[in-house]
């Protein structure tokens, strides 16, 4: 079993516990290494509506911590969350960008009013179920992980920290993580970062814990089982309107012209590269799927071409990517060095390199046109494990 290396074992951890399976383990293995553990739920939802399970949640966490034998406390930040994350989404929606709640969670909220309150309390570090990895020593870094081990050293005072991928590739939480910044990674513990999914899963096996055989939450994080159209109509009223045809002459992804061939109910609703959400009404047999290429905000109308996603000649597609609000958690990129990327939560990583702008914005260059790329989104970049941060989409 991996071990998390510290100098004290009566530090003070207080642990995010969700309900789920990761968050639990994370507390585990703290108890188990000796730390003084305190499981703290977070209610983040409040409003009435909707499928919202936080009660089974917060059971489902009081449960754990009564097994493991550590003190249990909720923190109700379902006004901060309303006001720094929904209104948020909400208002980039409606403006036709594609935002991601998540990033905007954890900056503000997990690592932000929680790692806040946590300190205030008497905590030292705070601890979630992210599958990511700290370090402080650069020399490891590049050490090649074989057989899931890579002992990371936990929080030696007076350094910087190296924000790495979790080990399980299809669990990496890193991209969601880019805009820490290194006040708050200091008071931050990853306990599974280093672990597979399936091995958390038979640790909490192991651990006896109640929750050691319940599913991955679906849907919306804080509402449930309720899908993010459903969502923002609660805040966005539908607006029909038409769906064109994508013309070659529409260069720059504007609707000025074009066949319409549908309808949908609200160009704010939609991204660039989806291919649900809207009707086709003039369609045969034969036509291939239709994506989203192009988005009109004023005139609430889109364009759609038929075919498959990689053969999209799109005005969209982009070379060039220049991204704003830069948040780099250690230390800036180097000009002229080849770097990865990704916009999308587990997409797979592309070649590109950097060029600083003004305004702390930068451009990412890549080699070859991206589809589906959407204002909004966070574009997240990595050198080898290191996630180096990243931006926002412009």
């Amino acid at each position: 079993m991996k071990t998390l290396k510290h100098k004290n074992k009566k530090t003070r951890v207080f642990v995010g516990l969700s309900g789920g399976v990761d968050s639990s383990v994370a507390a585990a293995l703290l108890k188990q290494q000796g730390y003084d553990v305190t499981g703290v739920f977070i209610k983040i939802w409040d409003e009435q509506w909707g499928n919202c399970s936080w009660p089974e949640e917060r059971r489902d966490a009081m449960k754990v911590a009564i097994k493991l034998g550590v003190p249990f406390k909720t923190l109700d930040l379902s006004e901060e969350y309303k006001k720094d994350v929904v209104n948020s989404m909400v208002r980039e929606y409606k403006l036709g960008r594609t935002p991601n709640p998540d990033v905007m969670c954890n900056a503000r909220i997990k690592f932000g009013k929680f790692l806040e309150w946590s300190l205030k309390q008497g905590a030292d570090f705070v601890a979630t179920g992210h599958y990511v990895r700290l370090t402080h020593n650069a020399q490891r870094i590049t050490q090649k992980i074989t057989n899931n081990k890579f002992n990371t050293k936990y929080q030696i005072p007076d350094t910087k920290y190296y924000l790495l991928k979790g080990v399980d590739d299809g669990k990496d939480q890193s991209y969601f993580l880019w805009q820490l910044k290194q006040a708050q990674l200091k008071h931050c513990l990853f306990p599974i970062g280093e672990y597979k999914k399936s091995e958390v899963r038979e640790l909490a096996r192991k651990f006896g814990l109640p929750n050691a055989e319940k599913k991955d939450s679906q849907g919306i994080c804080f509402v449930g089982k309720v899908g993010l159209k459903e969502f923002l109509k609660k805040y966005l009223p539908p607006k029909r309107g038409d769906v064109l045809r994508y013309k070659p002459a529409q260069a720059d992804g504007r609707a000025r012209k074009g066949e319409v061939i549908g309808y949908h109910d609200g160009a704010f609703f939609l991204t660039i590269g989806q291919r649900h959400g809207f009707a086709i009404t003039k369609k045969t047999p034969n036509d291939k799927p239709f994506y989203i290429v192009g988005k009109d905000m004023k005139r609430n109308v889109i364009v759609v071409a038929n075919c498959k996603r990689h053969e999209i000649a799109s005005p969209t597609a982009r070379n060039d990517i220049i991204i704003y609000k830069v948040n780099w958690i250690r230390e800036e990129p180097k000009s002229g060095k080849t770097y990865r990327a990704r916009f999308r939560h587990l997409q797979p990583l592309l070649n590109c390199s950097i060029v600083k702008l003004l305004n702390n914005e930068c451009e990412i260059k890549f080699g070859e046109p991206l589809e589906g790329v959407a204002a909004g989104q966070s574009l997240v970049l990595y050198d080898g494990e290191i996630c180096l941060g990243g931006g926002i989409i412009k």
